[in-house]
């Protein structure tokens, strides 16, 4: 279990430091670290450890960062509800005390040298494949974390991964269980149906002016019209400034030496591997003395292309002779990559090499060292990084002349002559949005509904759109609620009175043809009765693509049916109609005559006794939190 732990705590620390995807329960016990104290009650206590505000306030704006990182560009911190995230981050911060307790009480632990282990491997906090302090600490200054409160995050969270891979890896499932599952798996069934279709039933019904006035006066507050407004909006685009901006030649030559004062030449190595792989039908042993065996021939002179093509387990090279092309550092797995930049010259075959995939015998090819790009070759791209700079330079100094124009004028026509911008008018539009890309923004939206903008009628401040545009808006129009007229509906509720009666009778139609085949009446004479054909299929699966999803669900819900008889049901279907099932028959597979393969028996039996374990560590989970004495303040 700690072996598994170790091998995929990179990936624990990949997810804290990147992705910023755990980091909302990382600062526990940070107030012995950190000297803000309020002296006011502790947010939280469970079985008397104590949740700081400190920690609770540092967890949330982690957790705000977290959302508007994934939100993108157009991330509107407004839109994020504080009371709901502090809530939601202290029930977490919550179940993470109870779980490090829990933890410890097993006597579940980790020294001080694996956390260093732990830090000085991670990648993230590596230069040139060696950790860096100043790399360390600027990034954990990124995500708002200090060296000491990281560590303790990390320690933390190891102790919770022990306990939960203790569960998952220790999970199982019996022969019993997995031959049963396997049994419904594959068991498949013999079925008849055919169906009642809904539009001959809709034909027949009458919809009288008198019963849509009815349906008018019960739900009359249903028939409002939608609050709108429209809008007229100065719309300022970077891509328009960029026209007369001219580049020179001394600003490329400059812009092309700074590109050459960060270079750094790459060596790339051209490979080609012989993999040996390692699996249930050749250990390690076996695969070592097969990869000795070829290296031996290869320094007798065999020719390693052949070689790779009669014996290499890589799908992906062993056709082409094991080719890999070239490549820099970064791009392989350590051992192997360690074993390829180690060769000395061209031709060069190393002596088997151990991965996790199994042996490699890794031949080495030619060495190139990149260089620097020419300055013709950089011409066309070091124009539109000098464009973009001037670019955006003046979008800047523009969009805050927008900002300063409209706050102070009482209309838009004057910033439209000052900036030589058009004012535009949209249709009218709801809350929802408009059609268009400035009228479905939802920035644009919540200013447009603002009670400053319908009210006072003043312009709105500069909305950005995204990176390169920016709208100011000024309400032109409110159009406020009212009461749709008989009239104006009619049409709606005629379609809704239709879809009403048509499922009643349907049901009704449905529930009388049920009655009859209980009593039974063949399903073929009733089918025919009703004008329609019955399909009849046997074999169904679980995975057959024959039937609708909603039919063929109900099927493998349908009780086995009886000897000699049928099991029977109605289905609605997603067009509206209903379809009568007859279950003829279950057939079940009989796993001694049909064995399953080994390979699919491992895979369902690991696929079980994950699922296993995880459910039995949430069930943990749940008991520990209801076992605990949880205050909060």
């Amino acid at each position: 279990m700690l072996q598994s732990i170790r091998d995929n705590s990179q990936s624990i620390v990949a997810k804290v430091i990147v992705g910023l995807i755990v980091v909302t329960f990382a600062l526990f016990g940070v107030e012995s670290l950190v000297s803000l104290t309020t002296g006011s009650k502790a947010p939280a206590t469970v079985n008397g450890e104590d949740i700081g505000e400190q920690a609770l306030f540092r967890a949330v704006e982690l957790q705000r960062r977290q959302l508007l990182a994934q939100m993108g560009e157009n991330a509107d911190p407004a839109a994020l509800d504080d009371n709901l995230i502090r809530a939601r981050v202290l029930d977490r911060l919550i179940e993470d005390t109870v779980l490090v307790q829990s933890a410890s009480e097993q006597g579940m632990a980790i020294s001080p040298q694996m956390l260093d282990q732990m830090i000085v491997g991670t990648t993230d906090f590596q230069v040139d494949g060696t950790f860096n302090r100043d790399q360390f600490e600027a990034v954990l200054r990124n995500v708002g974390l200090t060296p000491l409160t990281y560590r303790d995050y990390l320690r933390r969270e190891t102790l919770i991964e022990q306990e939960k891979a203790g569960y998952q890896l220790s999970a199982f499932v019996t022969d019993g269980e997995l031959k049963n599952l396997l049994s419904l798996d594959r068991q498949t069934r013999d079925m008849a149906w055919f169906e009642l279709p809904v539009a001959p039933i809709r034909a027949q019904i009458e919809i009288t002016e008198d019963d849509i006035a009815a349906r008018y006066e019960a739900q009359r507050d249903l028939y409002q019209t939608e609050e709108k407004v429209s809008i007229r909006y100065l719309l300022l685009d970077k891509a328009d400034l960029l026209g007369d901006i001219e580049v020179t030649d001394a600003e490329l030559q400059g812009q092309y030496q700074q590109v050459l004062a960060t270079f750094n030449s790459q060596e790339e190595r051209e490979a080609a591997h012989i993999l040996i792989e390692v699996s249930d039908e050749q250990d390690d042993a076996a695969a070592e003395a097969k990869a000795q065996a070829l290296k031996k021939q290869l320094d007798e002179g065999a020719d390693f292309a052949t070689l790779a093509r009669e014996n290499s387990d890589d799908p992906g090279s062993s056709a082409s002779g094991g080719d890999l092309g070239l490549n820099a550092r970064g791009m392989f797995v350590g051992p192997f990559e360690d074993a390829l930049f180690a060769l000395q010259s061209e031709g060069e075959v190393s002596a088997p090499v151990r991965t996790e995939f199994g042996y490699h015998l890794i031949k080495l090819g030619k060495i190139v060292q990149t260089e620097a790009p020419t300055f013709d070759e950089m011409k066309s791209e070091l124009r539109e990084q000098i464009l973009s700079q001037k670019g955006e330079s003046r979008y800047v100094e523009q969009l805050e002349r927008l900002a300063d124009i409209t706050f102070s004028s009482g209309n838009l026509e004057e910033p439209a002559e000052e900036l030589q911008l058009d004012i535009q008018t949209s249709e009218p539009f709801g809350r929802a949005g408009g059609a268009d890309e400035v009228t479905s923004n939802p920035r644009v939206l919540a200013a447009a509904f603002s009670a400053e903008l319908i009210n006072d009628g003043v312009n709105s401040a500069p909305i950005e759109l995204d990176a390169g545009r920016s709208v100011v808006i000024r309400v032109q129009e409110h159009l406020r609620p009212r009461q749709q007229t008989q009239e104006e509906v009619a049409d709606v509720i005629r379609e809704a009175l239709l879809d009403e009666k048509a499922a009643a009778r349907i049901d009704a139609l449905a529930g009388e043809i049920m009655e009859q085949l209980k009593q039974g009446a063949d399903i073929a004479e009733v089918a025919a009765a009703q004008g329609q054909s019955l399909t009849e299929l046997d074999g169904v699966s679980r995975a057959s693509q024959e039937l609708t999803p909603e039919l063929r669900a109900e099927l493998f819900r349908m009780p086995q049916p009886q000897a000699g008889a049928a099991s029977y049901a109605a289905v609605e279907l997603n067009t509206g109609a209903r379809a009568i099932v007859a279950l003829k028959s279950v057939n079940t597979p009989n796993l001694d005559d049909d064995p399953v393969p080994a390979d699919e028996l491992k895979a369902m039996r690991g696929y079980l006794a994950g699922r296993q374990g995880q459910q039995d560590y949430q069930d943990l989970v749940r008991a520990l939190k209801g076992a605990a004495e949880i205050e909060k303040n």
